[in-house]
């Protein structure tokens, strides 16, 4: 049997594509991991400060309401 060029690139091709999707499943097993501890970090913050995982990175205007009525993005005021 003789190895054709078609077939090695083949092969090549194959071999790259599975690197590839190794690399893939690592990255996204490490960023499953840090989203894990970032949530985890701002559920104790929160039970260590009460302020809610929106208003620790700025959005408690938001969920307080406040700034939708201002903004208008509620058809109605709290």
């Amino acid at each position: 049997m003789t190895n054709t060029p078609a077939g090695d690139k083949w092969f090549q091709d194959r071999e790259t594509q599975q690197t590839h999707m190794e690399q893939l499943k690592r990255a996204e097993l490490f960023n499953g991991r840090a989203a894990m501890v970032g949530l985890l970090i701002g559920v104790v913050v929160e039970g260590l400060t009460g302020f809610g995982i929106a208003h620790q990175i700025g959005l408690g205007a938001l969920v307080d309401g406040y700034a939708a009525c201002r903004t208008q993005f509620l058809p109605f005021c709290f």
